[in-house]
């Protein structure tokens, strides 16, 4: 396992993270015992960064991953989650007010049994520049509600998340400097599209770390083929698909491409995301990341993918 520092936080993470969004079903049913040794297996194996949210599974996910965390020393993993993103009954809400942001941080903690988090993110920000006040909401509430509780010594480091990078920056923006530590950016850093790869300059510029989420683009990448639910095209899905098909053919799985493409490439990308509750799946994830890319297959697949490079689609 390879070690990189988020920005100037100090925390030195795996190339390959744990996204603890399976833990709360979001993707299928899951059995709560295998969660929770999936991430015993994910630490016991090198993966020291875990990221979660009350929004994943609406509480199921930091609930579960509690669980798991009471067998493991509180010095093996940097913990991330986020606020501004809620769920309840199957109903997605929103709210970035400064009051909630503080209290959700609480409830995570008491659900994590935990008495610190070391990263908290606001999560999601486009929904908010839908919502009165847009981002600058965010701006002027949700930050600097998460950077007072940092000088308490509740949370280590500040950060926030979008699938839009273009958001991400222009918060960056318009906050003091330092504010913003880490952003979390998914579906643009993956074999189909490399978006984020145009921005790290300026993430940079701002000592701002970057994690990378979703390496298989949230299913598009898949031997399975894109989940129904998946927000892309109809050719942007069936370009994926011609690739997997292709990578098939060769006996290697655009899973396994997908994931070595994400986090061998490039150091300037401290951690990149992957989820699964199931621990065979998180050690082969794992043995993924730890083997050589072969990057003549990696562009042979870009090139099928083709005029699909780049496609984007909205949050939902």
């Amino acid at each position: 396992m390879v070690y990189n520092e988020i920005g100037k936080t100090g925390m030195t993470v795996s190339n390959l993270g744990f996204g603890a969004s399976s833990l709360g079903g979001v993707f299928r049913s899951i059995r709560e015992d295998e969660g929770i040794r999936a991430v015993h297996v994910a630490i016991d194996n090198g993966i020291n960064f875990i990221d979660v949210s009350p929004y994943y599974g609406h509480l199921k996910a930091e609930t579960v991953l509690g669980k798991a965390f009471r067998d493991i020393p509180r010095d093996k993993y940097f913990l991330s989650t986020k606020v501004g993103r809620y769920g309840k009954d199957g109903v997605n809400t929103w709210d970035y007010s400064a009051e909630r942001a503080t209290q959700s941080v609480y409830e995570s903690m008491e659900r994590l049994g935990v008495n610190y988090i070391d990263l908290i993110n606001v999560h999601d920000i486009e929904f908010q520049a839908a919502l009165p006040g847009g981002l600058q909401k965010v701006c002027d509430e949700t930050l600097p509600a998460l950077v007072a509780l940092k000088r308490k010594g509740v949370v280590g480091h500040v950060g926030i998340t979008d699938l839009q990078p273009e958001n991400l920056k222009w918060v960056i923006e318009h906050v003091e400097e330092g504010t913003v530590e880490s952003i979390l950016n998914f579906c643009h850093y993956s074999l189909n599209d490399t978006l984020l790869t145009d921005y790290l300059d300026f993430f940079e510029q701002h000592g701002v770390g970057v994690i990378n989420a979703s390496p298989l683009s949230m299913g598009l990448l898949s031997s399975r083929g894109t989940p129904d639910w998946h927000p892309a095209s109809t050719e942007l899905k069936a370009a994926c698909k011609r690739a997997a098909d292709f990578c098939a053919q060769q006996g290697y799985p655009i899973e396994k491409l997908a994931i070595q493409f994400s986090t061998s490439l490039n150091p300037r990308i401290a951690t990149t995301l992957f989820s699964s509750a199931n621990p065979d799946n998180v050690l082969k994830n794992i043995d993924y990341a730890n083997a050589p890319l072969d990057r003549q297959l990696a562009e042979e697949v870009q090139r099928i993918i083709g005029d699909q490079m780049f496609v984007r689609w909205k949050n939902s």
